[in-house]
């Protein structure tokens, strides 16, 4: 193996003539070759490289001529895309490759159809843009066949439209959902099971970590070998996936799809609606006792300010009347379940 991978990067050899101006560098064939050797040993590998090494076809020679499935992880979802839509396809070609490749990404990345027409059929809100992209995506919806909104133009990762056209684990409805045989995250994962190798992101792995940790089913398939390019982020992306969380934003999303089921479903629920609008004033009190400018910080000198904890305990208190309102609901309507859950 070691042979063959220096052949690879050798004067001579398949990159050298694929590849306009490549020449043979002593640092990208060391790190091939150590690649290729904890591959083939199933052994544990860390590796830094100075700029200009060209670690990306050090690892991924190594991951194409390996027996194994490989799943390769990147810093952020910019160089997952350019990974994987650039220098795999490169490298694949230059060594004519027959291994199957997957991109795959989080669930918040990809169109859920089922949310999509709830709100094409009851527009949550009067916000013209919001409006304006739902439209956009509904287009998109009828062309695609990844439902990657990353490729839906004129829809920006920070986009208003995102929160009402994607799932979360939150509100995602797994099997019950009546797209679920159409469900583009579904068909992703089963590229992703079928390939040999897999280009996912950080955030992804540890997701899909959690959700093993939960006992869950997991999110990816699992391989023979998993290579981390910018390692450096992994603790601190680690460390937000396994410790807990509640936001404002959390809360926020949650009334939005109970409004979104009692206006469809139940709309004689009016105690329903106002507990919602009581809940969702009171959270946007919350947020306001923060200021305008986010900050991190210790939550025990926060908790020493009683206006801030005035405003959590009206959250408290209006977020357990949403829920004894929910449970007089749940024989009215199934979709009320797993809001019901999250409320708990």
């Amino acid at each position: 193996m070691i042979g063959i991978i220096k052949q690879l990067f050798s004067a001579t050899g398949p990159l050298a003539l694929s590849l306009d101006g490549y020449t043979p560098r002593q640092p990208q064939i060391d790190m091939a070759v150590a690649v290729a050797d904890a591959l083939k040993n199933s052994s544990q590998l860390v590796v830094e490289a100075g700029t200009g090494t060209g670690k990306t076809f050090a690892y991924l020679a190594p991951a194409l001529k390996s027996k194994g499935k490989t799943i390769i992880s990147t810093g952020s979802k910019a160089l997952q895309e350019q990974l994987y839509h650039r220098d795999l396809p490169q490298l694949v070609k230059a060594l004519s490759a027959s291994k199957k490749t997957a991109l795959l990404k989080g669930r918040a990345n990809y169109l859920c159809t089922y949310r999509l027409n709830q709100h094409v059929a009851h527009v949550p809100t009067d916000d013209s843009d919001v409006m304006h992209q739902l439209a956009m995506v509904a287009k998109f919806a009828s062309e695609t066949q990844s439902g990657d909104l990353a490729d839906c133009i004129g829809i920006e990762d920070d986009a208003k439209v995102l929160p009402y056209v994607n799932s979360t684990a939150d509100n995602c409805l797994g099997k019950e959902c009546p797209d679920f045989q159409a469900c583009y995250i579904r068909k992703a994962r089963l590229n992703a099971a079928d390939a040999d190798i897999v280009v996912i992101n950080h955030h992804l792995f540890f997701a899909d970590m959690a959700v093993k940790d939960s006992g869950f089913a997991e999110l990816m398939p699992t391989a023979d070998a998993y290579i981390f390019d910018e390692a450096h982020q992994l603790s601190e992306i680690a460390s937000d996936y396994f410790g807990e969380s509640v936001s404002t934003k959390k809360l926020v999303d949650l009334i939005n799809d109970l409004r979104a089921i009692y206006r469809a479903e139940i709309p004689d629920m009016l105690q329903l609606g106002k507990s919602l609008n009581k809940l969702e004033t009171s959270v946007a009190d919350l947020r306001l006792q923060f200021g305008v400018d986010g900050s991190r910080g210790d939550w025990r000198t926060k908790l020493s300010d009683k206006q801030i904890c005035a405003a959590l305990h009206r959250v408290i208190s209006d977020l357990d009347f949403v829920y004894q309102v929910l449970k007089l609901c749940l024989d009215r309507s199934d979709k009320i379940e797993h809001p019901f859950e999250r409320a708990l």
